[in-house]
C-alpha cells in the first residue's frame, strides 16, 4: 500500500489496541436483548403473512423503483402512504426517505442558512451532526435534556435558531423534556425539529402526536426500522417545508427511490400496530419487571432501553461475552459512540421477551 495511505492502517491498530475495532459478524444466536425490534415485529409471523398476501396479489411491489422521485420512482403508493403517514399523526405533509440516516442529511443540510444556527443536543445522533457538515449553519450544542443550559444559548443568539433534539435517545435510554424545550423554542421564536426515531410504536404515534405539539414543531423525523420493524423514515411538516425538500435536499434530489415494497411495509405496520395495542402494553409490563430487579441504569423508567454503565472496557467485554454465552444477546457500546468513562452495555427490551428471561439476565449482571 502506498505511504499516503498508511494512516488508514494506523488508525485501524489503533482501535485493534483499544479493543474497539468495529467488524461485521452474524447475528449472534440467543435471547434477544439487543435488537431495536421493541414489538417484535420484524419476526411476527402474523403480519407476515398478510405481506405475503399483498406481494402475491401484486408482485411488481417487490420491483425496484429505477429511479429518483423526481424521474421514474415517484408512485400511487408512495404518495398513498405520505398522505396516510400526514393524516395519523395529524401533520399537513409527509415526505418519505429511504432510510432515516438519509432523511435527517436531507432536513438539517438544506433548511439552516449560512445566516443561521443550529442548536443540538449533545447527545443527538450522528447522522445530525453529519448533516450539519453538509449546513452552511453554524453549529453549537446544549448539554443533554439541559433546558436551563438550551436557553443560555439562545439569548446570545441573534437570527434564525434551529433546535435539534430526540424524543427517546437511543444511548442513554432517556426521554427529552420536550415540552418544556418546546415551550423554550416559541417563547425565542426557534425553529424545533424532534426527531422520534426510537418512540415511534413505543409511545403510540411519538410523543409529539401524543403531547399534541404538531403546530409548535416545525419537523418531525419519524424511521421505520425501529418498533415498526421495517425500514424507511418520513419527514413530517407543512406543505411549505415538503415543497422546498423536493427542491433543494440533495439527498432527496439524487437518491434513488426505495422499491414500492417498503412503503407497503410500512402501512401494514401501522395498521397492524393498531389492531395489536396490547404489543405496546406487554413492552411496558417487561420494562417494569426489569426496572425492579434493582440495576441501575441512566434510562426512563419506561424506555425500551435500559443501558448499563461499565466504564472499563476489559470488564465491559468480558460481560458481554458471558452473557452470550449463557445465551443472552445484547451488545456492548465503546468510545467513541459514547464518550470514554461511560462505555455501556446496552440492553433492549421487547413485548417478546418473557419475565423469566429477563429476571435470568438481570441475575447474570448482578453476578
Amino acid at each position: 500500500m502506498p505511504d499516503r495511505f498508511q494512516h488508514f492502517q494506523l488508525a485501524l491498530e489503533q482501535r485493534t489496541e483499544a479493543g474497539t475495532l468495529r467488524t461485521l459478524k452474524p447475528r449472534p444466536t440467543g435471547i434477544d436483548f439487543y435488537s431495536n425490534d421493541y414489538l417484535g415485529l420484524a419476526r411476527n409471523e402474523e403480519l407476515q403473512n398478510i405481506l405475503l398476501k399483498k406481494v402475491m396479489k401484486q408482485p411488481g411491489l417487490l420491483s425496484g423503483s429505477t429511479g429518483s422521485r423526481l424521474i421514474s420512482g415517484n408512485s400511487p403508493e408512495a404518495e398513498e402512504t405520505e398522505e396516510y403517514i400526514a393524516t395519523t399523526h395529524h401533520y399537513p405533509s409527509a415526505l418519505l426517505f429511504p432510510s432515516g440516516y438519509n432523511a435527517n442529511l436531507a432536513l438539517f443540510s438544506t433548511l439552516p442558512t449560512r445566516h443561521d444556527t443550529l442548536i443540538v443536543d449533545e447527545q443527538i445522533h450522528r447522522s445530525v451532526h453529519d448533516a450539519c457538515r453538509m449546513s452552511h449553519a453554524r453549529k453549537l450544542k446544549f448539554r443533554h435534556n439541559d433546558v436551563g443550559n438550551l436557553e443560555e444559548i439562545l439569548k446570545k443568539q441573534s437570527g434564525l435558531c434551529y433546535i435539534a433534539i430526540e424524543s427517546l435517545y437511543s444511548m442513554e435510554g432517556d426521554l427529552a423534556p420536550i415540552k418544556e424545550i418546546t415551550a423554550i423554542a416559541d417563547r425565542y421564536g426557534a425553529a424545533l425539529i424532534v426527531d422520534e426515531a426510537h418512540a415511534l410504536g413505543v409511545f403510540g404515534h411519538g410523543l409529539v402526536t401524543e403531547y399534541q405539539l404538531q403546530h409548535q414543531v416545525l419537523a418531525t423525523v419519524i424511521t421505520y426500522g425501529k418498533a415498526f420493524g421495517a425500514h424507511g423514515a418520513a419527514i413530517l411538516s407543512s406543505e411549505l417545508i415538503k415543497k422546498y425538500l423536493i427542491n433543494f435536499a440533495s439527498p432527496f434530489i439524487y437518491t434513488t427511490s426505495a422499491q414500492d415494497m417498503q412503503w407497503t411495509v410500512i402501512k401494514a405496520s401501522y395498521d397492524f400496530i393498531k389492531n395489536h395495542p396490547g404489543l405496546s402494553v406487554q413492552l411496558q409490563e417487561n420494562i417494569n419487571v426489569f426496572r425492579k430487579q434493582g440495576l441501575l441504569s441512566p434510562s426512563s423508567e419506561n424506555s425500551p432501553i435500559q443501558p448499563i454503565v461499565i466504564p472499563d472496557n476489559e470488564r465491559l467485554r468480558k460481560t458481554h461475552q458471558i452473557l452470550l454465552e449463557k445465551g443472552m444477546a445484547t451488545y456492548p457500546i465503546y468510545s467513541p459512540t459514547v464518550k470514554a468513562g461511560t462505555e455501556r452495555l446496552r440492553i433492549c427490551l421487547h413485548s417478546f421477551n418473557t419475565e423469566e428471561e429477563i429476571v435470568k439476565l438481570a441475575e447474570i449482571l448482578k453476578q
